[in-house]
């Protein structure tokens, strides 16, 4: 009986311990078939399987554990998966600097997010690679979430999407750090709050042997973010700076919705800013909604983005009008269908889905997706 007795506290004191902490495997498979076609001579068509249309695909690790009074530690370990053709890890840039080495990225697989975190009531310390406070806006206050054919052109405007100019707004093949940041410090405000919430964050370019040119400065920067969500509403302005050998890089935007019950209206604008050597300015808004239907969602959007050169003439300007639907086959499997047109003026060269644009200005391109999406 004494025995049974001390089988039974062992046994509730394992159970105890494993309950202090936990891991978990999680991701999403999101298959995709994608065409994108352009207007006038010269211009191509292209269908692929691809994938993350609805949700961008990805495999992770996620853990926690109590220490007792009120604290936790965690970490976040989560890849990109491309499941159309089973490679992982190497379709998203890892650094923040402007000048791209030959080894940079090289088997890094959890390339979206990898954190560290401890939590309390006074908030959370997270370090690691993360997303910037500027993206959230972007991305919470898209119908389309950032994926597909449907993106806002508010992300894809200073990223070089609007011709061979805007790539001078962030440094080619490095995206900067318009999604996230590597060597990330950031704070976040507790939960308890009463609605309010926010961050602060701080990057480094981390760049332990420059070549002839470049800082070891190169890719660092700071943001923050601080917002306002309670019931049916949400708004929340965010900044960032990030400081490039060919010229600092700022954002700034604000963006906000309400659920009416039957839609969710979205809306959110953004500006963007090079200093040197000539100062180039950004500017773009998204207005959109989300209206449930069903088992599904229809979602729409209307995006626009300028970039003025300072130097006269004609600056090149997209504008963009997306719609789509999502139909949840059960909590974790969706199927979705998005179609896209963008207008381009004055030498935008936005084109949707990998279609080829002739030359000549003013192209105009269609996109469409059609695919389905499961999480686990």
């Amino acid at each position: 009986m004494k025995k049974s007795l001390i089988a039974l506290a062992v046994m509730a004191a394992a159970g105890a311990a494993s309950a202090q902490s936990s891991v978990t495997l999680f991701g999403i498979v999101d298959a995709t078939i994608a065409y994108g076609r352009a207007s006038g001579p010269g211009n191509d068509s292209k269908t692929a399987l691809t994938n993350s249309g609805y949700n961008s695909s990805r495999l992770g690790f996620r853990g926690v554990e109590d220490l007792g009074g009120g604290m936790s530690a965690s970490f976040w370990l989560e890849g990109s998966l491309g499941n159309d053709d089973g490679t992982t890890g190497q379709r998203i840039p890892t650094t923040n600097r402007s000048n791209v080495h030959a080894n940079d990225g090289a088997g890094l697989v959890f390339n979206r997010r990898s954190t560290v975190s401890l939590s309390g009531g006074w908030g959370e310390v997270r370090l690691g690679r993360d997303y910037t406070p500027s993206f959230w806006n972007l991305t919470v206050f898209d119908p389309f979430g950032t994926n597909g054919v449907g993106t806002t052109l508010t992300l894809g405007g200073p990223g070089g999407g609007l011709g061979a100019g805007a790539n001078t707004f962030v440094p080619v093949g490095t995206r900067g750090v318009l999604v996230r940041a590597s060597n990330d410090i950031g704070y976040f405000l507790p939960a308890n709050l009463g609605g309010i919430y926010g961050q602060i964050n701080f990057w480094h370019g981390d760049d332990a042997a420059p070549v002839a040119g470049e800082r070891q400065s190169d890719g660092t920067g700071a943001g923050l973010r601080l917002g306002y969500g309670a019931g049916p509403f949400n708004v929340a302005a965010a900044w960032a700076r990030t400081k490039y050998d060919a010229g600092d890089y700022t954002t700034w935007n604000i963006g906000g919705s309400w659920d009416f019950g039957v839609a969710k209206a979205m809306a959110q604008y953004t500006r963007d800013q090079k200093d040197s050597p000539v100062e180039i300015d950004g500017r773009g808004w998204l207005i959109g909604a989300l209206v449930p239907v069903g088992a599904g969602e229809i979602r729409a959007s209307y995006s626009t983005y300028k970039i003025d050169f300072g130097v006269g003439g004609d600056d090149p300007k997209a504008r963009q009008v997306a719609l789509g639907y999502v139909h949840n086959l059960s909590k974790r499997t969706a199927i979705y269908t998005t179609v896209a047109h963008v207008r381009n003026d004055n030498g935008a060269r936005v084109s949707l889905n990998g279609a080829v644009l002739g030359a000549g200005n003013d192209r105009n391109s269609t996109g469409f997706d059609l695919g389905i999406r499961h999480s686990f």
